[in-house]
């Protein structure tokens, strides 16, 4: 089995590590100096509670020199991924699975759900239907990733925590595809349960990163302050009961209400969201997948999203301002 990772950063670093000391076929897609010091020295990974792990890993910026892939699995921002897509394409043969392990509402969404929307394309995550077209959406294994990590240095991931990747068909099958990935994964020590429901998950996150993450950028506030505040908090809870009228009318069943969803984030402490630094480094920011998308579903759905609206056009805003939003 030949996987690759395309965006060995953080998670996909992380990933990395992972399988290639389980002796794992792994490579890894990255760039600059990352890319430099992990082809010189190794990849390193910090974890709580044990000495740092370094592994030689197969690494490069060109798909072409590692050739068609089992797996492709994708960690790049979501905002990314449209624009790398022809790159890709000498990973990709007969048999390849995508493995979509971005944040926010996925590209393939209305892949194999049925009804009405049947094959609806998200404009908000991928423009120009580059995705649907470059990929094929019959390609596609969603994955909802949890872990924590960051790159303190080139070369070096220090994992924060959470070890679960939730692996799930479009369809809600089980498929030969999805078990192998996820004996794989889990032979590596995480997490890679086969969901029948992917879609649940996907939103139980989201109900999060859509509204933490740019009250966040917009406060510059930690996850503990704004899930504290009552103003803050209200704003979060009203953008959540939103985005639940939507998904319950796409036939998504929430396992946690409203106030557990964000006593959940007052928990994490005094985190600053992916949003939030991403704003302090100055690289762009995951507004469309996290934000855009729900509001693009509110308009599918025929629901009123008034508070979504307004912080997504400040977000967008404050993005705009800093140079890190094109939209």
């Amino acid at each position: 089995m030949k996987i690759c990772i395309f965006g060995a950063g953080a998670i996909g670093g992380y990933m990395g590590v992972k399988l290639a000391q389980a002796g794992a076929d792994v490579s890894l897609v990255a760039r600059g100096p990352h890319l430099a010091a992990m082809n010189a020295k190794g990849l390193t990974l910090i974890e709580d509670g044990a000495d740092p792990v370094t592994v030689s890993v197969t690494a490069s910026d060109n798909p072409a020199d590692l050739g068609p892939q089992d797996y492709v699995i994708v960690t790049l921002k979501a905002h990314s991924v449209p624009s790398v897509v022809g790159a890709m394409q000498p990973l990709i043969g007969d048999h390849t699975t995508i493995v979509s392990g971005v944040n926010g509402l996925p590209w393939w969404y209305f892949h194999k759900i049925g009804g009405d929307l049947e094959g609806t394309r998200l404009t908000s995550v991928d423009p120009g239907n580059a995705q649907w077209d470059g990929f094929g959406p019959d390609r596609v294994l969603g994955c909802v990733v949890y872990p924590a990590a960051d790159v303190p240095e080139p070369g070096t991931i220090r994992h924060i925590s959470g070890n679960r990747f939730l692996l799930g068909e479009p369809d809600g099958s089980r498929s030969d595809r999805a078990v192998a990935l996820s004996q794989a994964l889990i032979a590596a020590g995480l997490k890679a349960p086969v969901r029948p429901k992917l879609r649940d998950d996907i939103w139980v996150k989201l109900w999060g990163n859509l509204s933490f993450n740019p009250i966040s950028a917009l406060t510059d506030a930690t996850l503990e302050v704004l899930c504290t505040d009552p103003g803050t908090r209200d704003v979060a809870r009203n953008m959540m009961i939103e985005a639940q009228m939507i998904a319950e009318k796409l036939g998504v069943k929430f396992p946690i209400d409203v106030e557990r969803r964000i006593d959940g984030g007052a928990s994490v402490g005094a985190h600053r969201t992916s949003m939030l630094q991403d704003l302090d480094a100055g690289r762009p920011m995951e507004i469309d997948a996290l934000v855009s998308s729900v509001q693009e579903l509110g308009r599918v759905t025929q629901t009123p999203t008034p508070t979504i609206d307004t912080v997504l056009a400040l977000v967008k805003l404050r993005a705009r301002t800093a140079g890190l939003y094109g939209g």
